[in-house]
């Protein structure tokens, strides 16, 4: 890790690009390839290129992200109604999908470069491309000209926002990101939904699973509960061999859950996650924690990867899925929020903040620092239509004065997003 610190220098620190000697595709001669390797600061690591040719005056420039593959891969939705929502900032890596399905446009992963750009820009490239063969398709075939070019006005009704139109963005790596400029409380217009890539997804990323290895089990026997399960895997940093550990924990006064962490000797990676160890409840739940002792920051925390976390004094809200399942603390969860907080909104903070935008989000950190050392205390709500998330109970089995337990029935949209809506859990008839 001490060798990747060298490379990678903070944005604005003043480091020179490299240059490098490179043939020129356009002219066939000799031009100049500059790297430079910098860091966003609460972002990413970056590799930024640029090459030009004095013979032909080529150019060409892109961005790289250096990062490594996330644990899961990202989609962002975002619906724009106003001519603000085209100035929005878009970190975009090579192998995300881009889609418009007004325009029943989409755009491939992998077919263009990885850059930093807006909305708007993307709609501009769109018909620039476009326009470019135009002339020579109304020479050619009159057809394929009106189509396309009655194509090209849709996409420019949306880039004047006439036509109110919605941009998906849908990474497997989970590296790009699309600006929310009410950050950090929560936009209606932009949805982030995080999942588990697909088998054929890790491959198109260049994960391959290590082989399975063969385990016989004696007839009759079965896994402590006190053992923790081996098994083996790829880490997602550095694509070396690594250890998934799991094991079964009984949580008193709640239900089984399962804890499961990843370690790599290689690059010392880490990771950690919980899942419920039995099924969707009948019932969501709401949790309402008021902190009053600096005690209450040491209550443990079961927040399973369906919970939403909201502190009303914030006016935050942490959606599900952004922080996935933690068995933590009070205190932690606070830590991860924060952290989280500023993964999310990378143009928030350091060097590429910008305006109010960086004013609130540097507010809202530090009053998640306050609440993490108990300099204020507020009311912690986490909120999980499956009814698997906990919050310690200081008095249990009796009440507990300062956490409110809320049973309630789920609705349709809550059914469907947890996938049970077609779901049969009667006994099938004999």
């Amino acid at each position: 890790m001490a060798s990747k610190e060298r490379l990678f220098k903070d944005a604005g620190s003043g480091e020179e690009a490299s240059e490098i000697e490179s043939l020129c595709l356009n002219c066939h001669k000799n031009g100049t390839t500059r790297l430079l390797l910098t860091r966003i600061p609460m972002f990413r690591e970056i590799v930024l290129m640029s090459f030009s040719c004095p013979h032909c005056g080529w150019t060409n420039n892109e961005v790289q992200s250096a990062e490594t593959i996330g644990d899961r891969g990202c989609k962002i939705v975002l619906k724009a109604t106003r001519k603000e929502d085209l100035s929005r900032q878009v970190v975009r890596t090579e192998t995300a999908t881009v889609t418009i399905p007004e325009l029943e446009l989409e755009i491939p992963a992998k077919t263009q470069k990885g850059d930093v750009t807006t909305v708007e820009s993307i709609l501009m490239k769109v018909t620039t491309d476009l326009e470019k063969e135009q002339p020579l398709r109304k020479a050619i075939d009159i057809d394929a000209y009106e189509k396309i070019e009655s194509f090209i006005q849709r996409v420019k009704e949306c880039q004047s926002v006439e036509r109110e139109f919605t941009l998906i963005v849908d990474d497997p790596s989970g590296n790009s990101f699309v600006e929310n400029p009410l950050a950090p409380q929560p936009d209606p217009q932009l949805q982030l939904i995080y999942y588990n890539r697909t088998k054929d997804q890790d491959e198109f990323l260049g994960i391959f699973p290590a082989e399975e290895e063969e385990t016989e089990v004696a007839e009759g026997n079965t896994i402590s509960r006190d053992e923790v399960l081996v098994l083996p895997g790829i880490c997602p940093s550095c694509q070396s061999a690594a250890q998934n550990r799991m094991k079964t924990v009984d949580i008193p006064h709640f239900k089984e859950v399962i804890i499961m962490a990843l370690t790599c000797d290689n690059c010392g990676y880490k990771s950690n996650e919980v899942k419920s160890g039995g099924g969707v409840a009948e019932k969501g739940s709401r949790l309402e924690l008021t902190l009053t002792i600096i005690e209450d920051l040491s209550r443990d925390v079961l927040k399973s990867e369906t919970a939403s976390v909201v502190i009303p004094a914030m006016d935050l809200e942490i959606q599900s899925r952004s922080v996935g399942g933690r068995f933590t603390t009070i205190e932690g969860l606070v830590v991860e929020i924060r952290d989280e907080l500023k993964n999310l909104h990378p143009f928030g903070f350091g060097d590429s903040a910008v305006g109010s935008i960086h004013e609130k989000l540097q507010s809202a950190a530090n009053q998640l620092d306050r609440i993490a050392t108990g300099e204020w205390m507020v009311k912690i709500v986490i909120d999980d239509p499956a009814g698997n998330s906990y919050i310690q109970n200081y008095y249990a089995p009796d009440p507990d004065p300062n956490l409110n337990v809320l049973a309630y029935e789920r609705t349709k949209e809550q059914n469907e997003e947890l996938g049970i809506t077609d779901m049969m859990t009667e006994d099938s008839p004999e």
